[in-house]
């Protein structure tokens, strides 16, 4: 799972990132608003965690803007306030879920886990548009103009990581932590990621990824 915190208390997303990891559930964090909004409206994410009280734009103004773009991805607003009109007034606005500060952190996993397992009940959520290419997130399984292109399951992760961060330039370490997981070599004389991002231009398209000097790659 991979969540979008955007969060102005940089001590309490910190250590909520570590938290989530502990849990196995990878985090970015955004610390105004305008560098989340971005983030959500260009990256997949599971799930967002989105405090209300954010300077300059709140979260109910984030929240109202990425549903109105389409963007259906669950949303957590946490908040100090209480009244029962704030609530509604939230849910309104598409929100999933709230919880009031200070919160427990395993409930709040508990809710991200609920969340998004609703959320996959949702075929039109479980699949990532690239160019001609679907990714089948519940199949586990790539289609270009409904034919099924074979890809290993390291192919199929690599494809599916960098479709999720589109129009993000990713670095060769961020794949090796999030597709490998580990990686123990030098990263400078490594092949590993060439290798398969060469499968997947072989298998795909050849100019479907793009490298940017020698150790960043981009989706076209």
């Amino acid at each position: 799972m991979k969540v979008l915190i955007i969060e102005d208390n940089e001590i309490l997303s910190r250590n909520l990132v570590r938290y989530l990891a502990i849990k196995d559930i990878q985090s970015d964090v955004s610390f105004d608003w305008k560098d989340g909004l971005h983030k959500a409206s260009t990256i997949f994410y599971d799930a967002i965690i989105l405090d209300i009280n954010l300077p300059l734009m709140d979260g109910m103004e984030i929240c109202k803007n990425l549903r109105e773009k389409g963007k259906e991805v669950p949303i957590i607003m946490l908040t100090s306030r209480s009244s029962k009109s704030d609530i509604i007034e939230w849910l309104n606005l598409w929100a999933d879920d709230y919880l009031s500060k200070p919160f427990d952190y395993d409930e709040l996993v508990a809710r991200l886990h609920t969340l998004t397992r609703r959320n996959l009940k949702n075929k039109s959520n479980t699949k990532i548009n690239v160019n001609d290419f679907v990714i089948d997130l519940e199949e586990i399984q790539v289609y270009k103009w409904k034919e099924k292109i074979s890809l290993s399951n390291l192919e199929f992760n690599l494809f599916k990581y960098l479709a999720q961060n589109m129009w993000k330039v990713v670095s060769r370490q961020e794949l090796y932590e999030h597709v490998w997981w580990e990686f123990d070599g030098d990263l400078m004389f490594s092949k590993t990621v060439d290798v398969y991002i060469w499968y997947l231009r072989k298998k795909l398209w050849k100019d479907l990824i793009e490298t940017k000097k020698w150790f960043w790659y981009i989706i076209n």
